[in-house]
């Protein structure tokens, strides 16, 4: 084993290492999440516009930026979700050690951030199955394919398989419930990041944590958006 393999371990293996390598696969969440709602709300700017940003992300890199993109971000949400797992378990070890109320506290918010990550782990790979990889489902037919203004032949009608997924209760209500325990989640791990990489400090904190629930709160009410007008005020369905 050479020095850089041990080194690597080390980082891994420490507290310190845990919990960067959980912040920064936080951000890369974070950063995430805006780009893929704004991509989202085109819907609302109709058929054509929806369906040709799709086309030019799956046409990104002939095809294959999306998928790296989608392997990269799933692999960072699998190595957060086992880092805060090992954290919590070494938390819970001095807990018992050092019975301190601050530590027990941090501990009982580590388990409900536990709780939700592996929710929207479990949401995320079904939301890939359902919209992406189209299993179970009929997304995938001549039924949902369509023209586009500039382009030859037919493309992937993107707008009508968002209207007809979300015009099925069960997963619109499962849709819901998963953005909101996200945006929950995703409140706390804000502040988290800026308290991992040493940003946070009492003068801040306040603005910090605000800043945290008002990035949460514009993400839960443009991802909710979108089943809200199509299930409950019929939107598209027309």
């Amino acid at each position: 084993m050479n020095a850089l393999t041990r080194a690597v371990l080390s980082f891994w293996d420490s507290s310190i290492g845990k919990k960067i390598l959980v912040a920064g696969t936080g951000i890369a969440l974070l950063l995430f999440l805006p780009g893929h709602l704004i991509g989202n709300l085109l819907l609302f700017a109709g058929k054509d516009a929806i369906n040709e940003y799709a086309l030019w992300l799956h046409n990104l890199g002939h095809g294959g930026a999306v998928w790296i993109a989608r392997l990269g971000l799933l692999a960072a949400l699998g190595v957060h979700i086992l880092l805060t797992i090992q954290l919590t378990v070494r938390n819970r070890a001095v807990q018992q050690k050092y019975s301190y109320p601050a530590t027990a506290k941090a501990s009982r918010s580590s388990r409900m951030m536990i709780w939700s990550g592996l929710t929207i782990l479990a949401f995320i790979i079904y939301h890939i199955s359902h919209f992406t990889v189209r299993i179970g489902n009929d997304y995938n037919g001549t039924a949902y394919m369509t023209s586009l203004p500039g382009h030859d032949g037919d493309v992937h009608n993107v707008h009508q398989m968002m209207i007809d997924g979300f015009s099925h209760t069960g997963n619109t209500v499962f849709y819901m419930i998963a953005i909101t325990l996200l945006c929950s989640h995703l409140s706390h791990g804000f502040a988290s990041v800026f308290q991992t990489l040493g940003l946070r400090s009492r003068k801040n904190e306040a603005l910090i944590m605000r800043a945290g629930w008002a990035y949460a709160l514009l993400l839960w009410v443009g991802f909710l958006s979108i089943p809200t007008a199509i299930l409950f005020f019929g939107y598209g369905r027309g």
